[in-house]
């Protein structure tokens, strides 16, 4: 699954109906496969409203609606037209569906959901009247009553191809591109258009290109990245992760990293501490507080390494053992937080090796890297990774995973809620699970970050929290539901 242009997505569609492939029946297939995302997505009904135009994007959402009524949700069309405007396909879908348009909007407990269907992917330039009027009627009804958003194929008046926005474009919360996901929404600019962003294959299409470049990190383009474990399976085949985090100034980042290595599958968690760290143990690791943590834990047995978060400002003494433990080091190694700064402080990055997974926020890569810090964050990744031997996982809204001699991998799961302190620390003890477990650098990187993303998503869907309100401990409880859902293709 990759993305395609629009003239792609339009050559695809064209060949299918070519082949007997009814245009009707795409329409339903989408309209049956974002339904089943937003019924997984919100567990209890709540109302929702289609705004439509008169394209067969507006048939997609009407299409939508009539599954969201059969399944308890109250339901009504938000029309820029009359329906003798539209296109076939779209007043077919509004007279089986026997929805007036315009009648009050519904009200009511649960969720309120708006879906857009105003423009598809067909559309150029800003969004004109009635239709800039009612995608700024969505954007009121985001802003001052909690609508969520969710964009049909695409946020109307964002450019398919480019990612550029027309002024008045909606911003969604979710976007559902349909068959493949659409060349501009992986831009940089398309991301606050974009919210989260999900794709719904359709059967009736032929694959598209399967070795373009960026991917999205989905089930789909890595079916075998999480077999189940064999019955005989024991905590040494989990493997032994070793974790050098936390300081006293920062024992928490220590606590969450240990969390997120058990949360993610480690069979046997070791945690290397100053003497004085304040205690606060987790009952299913191993803690020990040695005068020489860096050395000790280095010379430990390890399937994995994670260093760096919470530790704090090295001395002389201190950073000279972190040299020496990497440079003699073999262990597939996450590098993150201030271990990152102290190798960026010391002009160390030639440090890095193929081992070696880092994870910088954006803050810490422009030490790291501050000549690409400014650039589009694809292309910075790719001349970083150009450089360095490593694979780096550069943190933000829809993480960016690449390494040298691999194309890049974006992210789509997590939300806004995630801006919050130590979720990086969960991510890191995750991560050094997975490459403890025996996965590569790069695919610990991308099932780490989808992992924790959908964690995070669960815990507003599932868990009851809000963007608002999220914490890091709220990730770490939902762990487990998303490795459920990478298994089941769920997302």
């Amino acid at each position: 699954m990759s993305w395609v242009t629009v003239d792609e997505m339009r050559a695809l569609e064209n060949r299918a109906i070519a082949r007997g492939v009814d245009a009707g029946t795409l329409m339903d297939q989408a309209a049956a496969g974002v339904a089943a995302l937003l019924l997984d997505h919100f567990p209890t009904p709540g109302s929702a409203t289609a705004y439509i135009g008169k394209g067969n994007n507006a048939g997609d959402a009407v299409a939508v609606i009539e599954i969201l009524a059969r399944h308890g949700w109250k339901v009504a069309i938000r029309s820029s037209r009359p329906p003798t405007d539209c296109t076939t396909l779209t007043r077919q879908r509004l007279r089986r569906c026997g929805i007036e348009p315009d009648t009050p909007p519904p009200h009511g407990p649960g969720p309120r959901l708006i879906l857009d269907g105003l423009l598809g992917i067909g559309s150029r330039g800003g969004l004109r009247e009635p239709l800039f009027h009612l995608a700024r009627e969505i954007e009121e009804q985001r802003k001052q009553r909690g609508a969520i958003v969710a964009a049909i194929d695409l946020p109307s008046g964002l450019d398919a191809d480019t990612g550029v926005a027309a002024e008045g474009t909606v911003i969604a919360d979710l976007t559902f591109a349909l068959g493949f996901v659409k060349a501009g929404l992986l831009a940089d600019s398309a991301v606050d258009f974009c919210g989260r962003l999900f794709c719904v294959p359709l059967a009736g299409l032929e694959p598209g290109p399967a070795d373009r470049f960026p991917k999205l990190s989905l089930p789909a383009n890595l079916p075998d990245l999480l077999p189940p474990r064999p019955h005989s399976f024991h905590k040494g085949d989990a493997g032994r992760v070793t974790l050098l985090a936390g300081s006293p100034e920062y024992g928490g980042a220590a606590e969450l990293c240990a969390a997120g290595a058990l949360r993610g599958g480690a069979g046997l968690v070791t945690l290397f501490l100053d003497p004085d760290h304040p205690a606060r143990p987790i009952p299913e690791i191993i803690c020990r507080r040695v005068e020489s943590k860096i050395e000790t834990a280095f010379s430990h047995r390890a399937d994995a390494r994670v260093i760096g978060p919470g530790l704090g400002s090295m001395n002389p003494k201190q950073f000279d053992a972190l040299k020496s433990g990497l440079v003699a080091d073999a262990a597939p190694t996450v590098l993150d937080a201030d271990a990152l700064n102290a190798l960026a402080a010391a002009d160390a990055l030639d440090l890095l090796a193929p081992h070696h997974l880092i994870t910088p926020h954006p803050g810490e890569f422009a030490r790291l890297a501050p000549d690409l810090a400014k650039l589009p964050r694809m292309e910075a990744v790719r001349r970083f990774t150009a450089r360095h031997p490593c694979t780096l996982l550069l943190k933000g809204a829809r993480s960016i995973i690449g390494a040298a001699g691999e194309g890049l991998y974006l992210n789509p799961t997590g939300h806004a809620g995630m801006a919050s302190g130590g979720q990086g620390d969960v991510l890191a003890g995750v991560c050094g699970a997975l490459l403890a477990g025996g996965m590569t650098p790069l695919h610990a990187g991308i099932l780490g970050a989808w992992l924790c993303g959908r964690a995070a998503e669960r815990a507003l869907t599932h868990g009851g929290e809000s963007e608002a309100s999220l914490s890091a401990s709220d990730t770490l409880k939902h762990l487990g539901g998303a490795f459920t859902d990478w298994k089941e293709c769920r997302r």
